[in-house]
């Protein structure tokens, strides 16, 4: 093997392998690609990172049988370890919509919060009705509810908008089964169970800024708000609403199935090797543990005839497909970027300026805000800090989570005009776009920013 001109070449393999300066410049290209193709032509991601990643392996000088190779085995393995907790987190969201039963969740918090803290109890109710469903279909289901609840407390549509879209946000950035972050867990090469125990407490602070942000800065917007069905022909609408304790086991009992598994595996081994600990990592496998809760979920049907039961599954998978399409191509460019020198090259370059977990921070938010989608910013960001988790010292028990939810921090900041999340939240509260951006853009930013910060303080103690 010889090095001429920024050019390894490889005689056993008849071929030539890019490196120095020469790895930035693709990578440089391949980002802009991305961020162009996405954000203006509108391509879908699917797509785009199928060619970025035939691109970046032919362009860095990988022999075309190993670009389709890294490309096949990256997509293959990376939906082999997510695609079934994709899948039955949407069924468990379908049979939630379809039931009622996110209806029924929603009214038991205004309960317990009071109708006169509208804004509360539905920040409440997207941060919780937020684990298995997606920000921008939470916000559709719960869009009717919201708008309801405002007319009937005589509450502007501006601090519902932002307290409802906080609560969701948080949780879809930074916790699995959301494709982001169950994706980047897959890429990083880290439990499941650990992403959910540190990223479920770190999306309480992002919700809670969000609130707060929509009760003292975005009072200032009146909109009032038109509700096309009022809050009792809302309830008259569903009939009779599942018991609400019910409907909150599909959500809680998978999570806490998954976090015993993730602490059985630690270090010092707290239930030790017994039989129990085999029943827990089995069970509490994610893939287990959404099964079970997609079966959970079911309880909360009440007529079982085959049109229902298997209508609302093969819409939960249906509404999965795109997300899987886009979670594999990621797996695919991630794949050719760890085998080509690009991602050690930049170690090399960054490793000296000392950015340590501040990086995939970075990177996502950069991605995040010229893109616009949270789901490919994060899944980007984690095929490029992947290999370079080492350099940057970003080693330990916990620090391959702290970084997938540093990416999920990242990749809140900031919603606006290309991202669909800026304009389902802005047109189903009857927000004009300057008021979107004053009110909910700027929400964003806050939420990622608190996220980012307290990401910073545990990294103190975890790395």
């Amino acid at each position: 093997m010889a090095l001429t001109n920024g050019i390894v070449y490889s005689y056993k393999e008849g071929g030539k392998m890019v490196t120095g300066p020469i790895l930035l410049v693709i990578f440089a290209v391949s980002i802009i690609f991305i961020i162009l193709m996405t954000a203006k032509v509108k391509l879908n991601a699917f797509m785009v990172l199928i060619l970025a990643a035939f691109g970046v392996g032919l362009a860095a000088g990988l022999p075309v049988d190993k670009v389709l190779k890294a490309i096949k085995n990256g997509f293959g393995s990376t939906l082999g370890s997510i695609g079934i907790v994709i899948i039955c987190g949407t069924i468990i969201g379908t049979i939630l919509e379809k039931t009622g039963a996110a209806l029924s969740m929603a009214n038991f918090v205004i309960r317990r919060v009071g109708a006169r803290n509208s804004p509360l109890a539905m920040a409440i109710t997207g941060f919780i009705v937020g684990i298995p469903i997606f920000c921008d279909s939470g916000f559709v289901i719960l869009s009717a509810l919201n708008k309801a609840i405002a007319e009937r407390s005589k509450t502007s549509m501006a601090i519902m908008a932002v307290a409802l879209s906080g609560g969701l946000y948080s949780i879809h950035c930074l916790i699995p089964p959301h494709p982001g972050a169950t994706a980047a867990a897959g890429i990083i090469g880290v439990d499941l169970g650990r992403v959910i125990i540190l990223g479920l407490p770190l999306a309480i602070p992002a919700a809670v800024v969000a609130y707060f942000w929509a009760t003292k800065f975005a009072r200032r917007y009146e909109v009032p708000a038109k509700p096309e069905i009022t809050y009792d022909e809302l309830l008259k609408k569903y009939g009779k609403l599942p018991n609400p304790v019910v409907s909150f086991i599909p959500i809680i009992f998978p999570i806490i199935l998954i976090a015993l598994k993730s602490i059985a595996l630690l270090p010092t081994r707290p239930f030790g090797v017994s039989a129990f600990f085999s029943t827990v990592s089995l069970i509490g496998d994610p893939v287990s543990a959404l099964v079970l809760g997609v079966f959970l979920s079911l309880i909360l049907v009440r007529n079982w005839k085959e049109d229902i039961l298997g209508g609302w599954m093969a819409n939960g998978i249906k509404n999965a497909g795109i997300i899987l399409a886009i979670t594999g191509a990621g797996g695919a460019f991630g794949n050719i970027l760890r085998i080509t020198p690009i991602g050690s090259y930049l170690g090399e370059i960054l490793s000296p300026l000392g950015l340590g977990i501040f990086l995939p921070f970075i990177i996502a938010l950069a991605l995040k805000t010229a893109q616009g989608s949270s789901t490919v910013a994060i899944i980007t960001s984690a095929s490029l800090v992947a290999p370079l988790m080492g350099t940057m010292g970003l080693t330990g028990v916990w620090a391959p989570a702290l970084v997938v939810v540093s990416m999920g921090a990242g990749s809140m900041i900031a919603s606006h005009a290309n991202d669909s999340y800026f304009w389902v939240v802005s047109q189903f509260s009857d927000l004009d776009a300057p008021t979107a951006y004053k009110a909910y853009t700027t929400a964003t930013i806050l939420e990622g920013t608190a996220t980012m910060f307290c990401v910073w303080i545990l990294s103190l103690f975890l790395i």
